[in-house]
């Protein structure tokens, strides 16, 4: 038996032992304004990466759906306190696994430093510690997870009073070209993307500074999925993964070649 087959008779293993759950299965998911990963459509429907994923799975878990429109920093809360069951793109974190369960790596999109050009200019650096002990003033989404590298510059209280907290990622493009801020650390093609629906391509440049490149994972809460849900959705997502539809989905939205191995870009 080929290992698609032995994938397929598991899936179907644990969806008939969560069977009965599943009957009444209601499912919050977050989503936001978030392209390539959730957006509102020109016909109105919720799409984009996270969102046709998480409806694939979910639906073949035979639960329904329900989606809930929120900033990143009320998801977390609302995950926390068991109003929000699924908040999709999240990186796994100590303090956030008191709460949460996680899934396996979802997809993979870096988080890079962009720059206004005249910032770029002047500050010249090679990685993002080099801007310690500058004047540069960051932006940084309230809530989101930027890897160690960024944590430990964070501890610097220099560094910290110079970082904007930043609730909605568009807005944190004009600040740059209103020069309010020098820089924002944002998800790669996220940050392209906007840039390009502005008009402020030629404002604000990306960066080779990698800021984390870990995956993306799926984060269920604590108070309303157990870890028995979280194993069947992960059987069901490698599913996706070996028969072809995790990688239709993503070529859908991603100006790329997509790479099964790395969930995202070649």
């Amino acid at each position: 038996m080929n290992s698609l087959k032995w994938m397929s008779l598991a899936v179907a293993i644990l969806l008939l032992s969560g069977a009965a759950g599943a009957q009444d299965c209601v499912k919050t998911v977050r989503w936001f304004d978030d392209a390539p990963y959730s957006f509102r459509g020109t016909d109105g429907v919720i799409q984009g990466i996270s969102v046709d994923l998480s409806r694939i799975v979910l639906t073949q878990m035979g639960c329904q759906v329900k989606w809930v429109e929120m900033p990143w920093a009320r998801a977390l809360l609302e995950l926390e306190q068991g109003r929000l069951d699924v908040l999709p793109g999240a990186l796994r974190k100590p303090e956030r696994d008191a709460f949460a369960h996680f899934s396996r790596p979802f997809n993979r999109s870096p988080n890079v430093l962009f720059m206004h050009p005249s910032a770029a200019e002047k500050y010249r650096p090679k990685q993002l510690s080099d801007l310690a002990g500058t004047d540069f003033r960051l932006g940084a989404q309230i809530g989101v997870s930027y890897g160690p590298g960024y944590e430990a510059l964070m501890k610097n209280t220099g560094f910290k009073s110079r970082v904007t907290p930043i609730t909605l990622r568009r807005g944190a493009w004009q600040m740059i070209e209103k020069n309010r801020i020098d820089g924002l650390i944002a998800d790669e093609m996220t940050g392209l993307l906007e840039l390009q629906q502005l008009g402020l391509s030629h404002l604000v440049a990306k960066t080779r500074i990698l800021v984390s490149g870990e995956p993306a994972l799926v984060a269920f809460s604590k108070k309303s999925v157990d870890a028995n849900f979280v194993a069947r959705f992960n059987a069901v997502f490698s599913e996706l993964l070996e028969d072809g539809r995790y990688k239709d989905t993503l070529q859908k939205y991603l100006p790329c070649p997509v790479s099964v191995e790395k969930l995202g870009c070649k």
